[in-house]
């Protein structure tokens, strides 16, 4: 890879891990205010949209050409990978584990891994099936 390449695209993957790091904050706050702060409810919908987004642009971002090196990297690197939190995922299921709602930890997992899974086909099925022809 071309040196000035590679710094455009950390520029990008830090802009985008900045905005996904503030919306990750900003939805597990607004979550808590909401929901309550009995059960994890930011991180789980932070990991499960972005199964979906991942999952939607991955496929989106397939040949467009050059540019597609820039989005990944400031959409999917970035953001996303700032926005899912799978570090706090785990360190959440040892939390519950040490509380009194020890039994929450198989659900959060299961909900997390299998929803996210079916989230990310979902995202990608879709994405194949409104994606025009390219060339």
């Amino acid at each position: 890879m071309i040196p000035g390449l590679w710094w455009q695209q950390l520029l990008l993957v830090m802009a985008g891990g900045a905005l996904g790091a503030g919306g990750r904050f900003w939805l597990s706050g607004w979550l808590l205010r909401h929901a309550g702060e009995g059960f994890p409810w930011g991180t789980l919908a932070a990991n499960l949209v972005g199964s979906f987004a991942v999952g939607y642009l991955a496929i989106w971002l397939e040949d467009r050409g050059p540019a597609a090196l820039y989005w990944r990297a400031f959409l999917i690197v970035g953001i996303l990978g700032a926005l899912t939190t799978y570090s706090a995922l785990m360190l959440e299921c040892l939390l519950l584990a040490r509380s009194q709602r020890s039994g929450a930890v198989v659900a959060y997992l299961g909900v997390s891994l299998f929803a996210g899974l079916a989230l990310v086909w979902v995202g990608a099925r879709l994405a194949g099936a409104m994606r025009p022809p390219f060339g």
